[in-house]
């Protein structure tokens, strides 16, 4: 059964670390699209991670994972400033734009010039930045407030992006798979940007190298639904998937 082979395939990967495709078949006794077939599922369900005709196990207890906000923002900090600063060339007077609860969408906001401009974000943080600015027209989807992540969790968001209209959703993740899926680790924060990632007009995915042939718990989308990739390092393989 076709269920038994994927617990093998999660046993072999957990014992080996890492297998080719190859290897993977002839120790299941099955064809290479087979093999193929059961490592694209079990990577959509967040189990493996594929990448050069090889497959690892996704170890979900890392402590990488699905960090907090306080120790998101010790990670990276430098790159995030970095792609923060060329995401501002996205942004105009009159614009109305969705801005995540990731950490680099903070920095953004701390760099935001007080100009006219309307923000809708699910982050307290941001929330706490954009405050500050007098001509900045400032909407939090509102909601339960999760003080680990610093995000408000709304089920009435649907209802709410009704009546607004995102010109640019600026986001990150948690990580992006060998074939361009977008991947988020808190399933709250992950259903926000599959909701604004749908409804903006356009839309800036912003990650740090770290980010790269890496997945989490729940699949925001896909590249090609990003109208273009900000990275800290020259990476033409997810322009050319995200244009």
């Amino acid at each position: 059964m076709k269920s038994v082979r994927h617990q093998r395939i999660e046993q072999l990967l957990s014992e080996h670390d890492t297998l080719t495709t190859d290897a993977l078949a002839r120790l299941l006794a099955v064809s290479l699209e087979t093999v193929r077939r059961d490592l694209r599922l079990l990577q959509k369900q967040g189990v493996i991670l594929r990448s050069h005709g090889r497959a690892r196990i996704l170890r979900h207890d890392s402590a990488t994972l699905d960090e907090p906000f306080s120790a998101r923002l010790k990670s990276h900090h430098t790159h995030k400033l970095d792609i923060a600063r060329l995401a501002l060339g996205w942004i105009s007077e009159g614009m109305v734009i969705a801005l995540d609860a990731s950490t680099t969408c903070w920095y953004l906001a701390r760099q935001l010039p007080d100009m006219p401009l309307t923000v809708f974000t699910n982050s307290v943080r941001v929330c706490q930045e954009v405050a500050k600015r007098e001509r900045i027209t400032l909407i939090s989807s509102g909601g339960v407030l999760d003080r680990t992540f610093a995000s408000y969790e709304n089920p009435a968001l649907v209802s709410l992006l009704r009546h607004i209209d995102i010109d640019l959703f600026i986001f990150s993740c948690q990580g992006i798979d060998s074939e361009g899926g977008i991947w988020d680790a808190h399933a709250w924060n992950a259903e926000f940007k599959t909701l604004l990632l749908r409804r903006a007009a356009q839309s800036l995915l912003l990650i740090d190298k770290s980010k790269r042939e890496r997945t989490g718990e729940v699949q925001i989308g896909t590249l090609e639904q990003v109208t273009e990739v900000i990275t800290d390092e020259a990476a033409p393989a997810l322009s050319a998937v995200a244009g």
